[in-house]
């Protein structure tokens, strides 16, 4: 999930920037110190929007530069248990695929992809099912739902888990294909109802 988090920090601005806006040397610092960053409550940070900054700084004794309170806004990414996600394959294993979700990858693993016999061919990246026939390819766009999340305090990368095996999840022809079948059960109800309501008026 998407969302701009409004964080506070206190930033020091060194003699070199004296010559530069307060604003920007904040932001310019801001955005070295946190964007890329992961966070174990905000997920993955991506980029500093705007900044409010304190124009009355303190300075420390043997230190030239200047400490100021700022109040900033970040774009972040948090992924949540269970949320629904969109996600373009980038890249096709033995074990699975990496799906590309906001600024991260998470793993789809084969056992995760559907209730078939799947085999990966990594040198043409695919995954083709045995039975169904169905495939998933690099570039494929599919709709999964997050079933692990870990990022830790001092993590570089996040790790998260993905699974394509409820309904109404996978690759968008598979989802039309469920949507178009669902509809053609209801109908056979609705008709088996009448049927049946006939029946008892006679």
């Amino acid at each position: 999930m998407f969302s701009i988090s409004t964080l506070e920090d206190v930033v020091r601005i060194p003699p070199s920037m004296f010559g530069t806006s307060l604003k920007k040397a904040a932001v310019a610092i801001l955005k070295e110190k946190y964007e890329s960053m992961i966070n174990a409550d905000l997920g993955y940070i991506i980029m500093i929007l705007e900044a409010k900054v304190d124009e009355m700084g303190k300075m420390i004794a043997g230190d030239g530069g200047t400490y100021h309170r700022v109040e900033f806004e970040a774009l972040t990414f948090t992924p949540r248990l269970q949320e629904i996600v969109l996600g373009e394959i980038v890249d096709i294993t033995d074990f699975g695929a990496f799906v590309r979700i906001g600024p991260t990858d998470a793993l789809l693993h084969l056992s995760q992809v559907m209730d078939d016999y799947l085999q990966s061919d990594v040198k043409s990246g695919i995954i083709i099912a045995k039975q169904s026939n169905r495939t998933l390819k690099v570039g494929s766009t599919i709709r999964a739902r997050i079933t692990a999340v870990s990022l830790g305090k001092a993590a570089t990368m996040g790790k998260i888990g993905i699974t394509c095996r409820q309904p109404f999840l996978g690759a968008e022809d598979w989802i039309a294909e469920e949507i178009k079948k669902s509809g053609k059960e209801d109908s056979g109800d609705k008709t088996d109802s009448k049927k049946k309501l006939v029946e008892v008026n006679k």
